[in-house]
């Protein structure tokens, strides 16, 4: 799947420590697609961090032209406020 990072998002990627590797196969192979706000797609996938706890990364993004716009990325150690059953 293609996908384009927005340079905010970027910016708040690296600051964030999250890999470029991380954010495309949570893209290409998420564990669970859910649903955003204003029709934006969220895609999450769980990765042991670098403290070695296990952590739910979210990839937010809006599709446009056939391509999927990452809006923004974050790590979460909250997995259960945000994993659909």
């Amino acid at each position: 799947m293609e996908f384009i990072i927005i340079p905010l998002a970027q910016k708040k990627i690296k600051q964030r420590g999250i890999s470029a590797a991380w954010i495309e196969e949570t893209i290409s192979k998420p564990e669970q697609t859910v649903s955003g706000y204003a029709g934006r797609t969220v895609y999450q996938r769980r990765y042991k961090a670098a403290d070695q706890k296990e952590k739910l990364l979210r990839v937010v993004c809006e599709a446009k032209e056939g391509k999927q716009i990452v809006i923004t990325a974050y790590l979460t150690s909250e997995i259960h406020r945000y994993w659909r059953k």
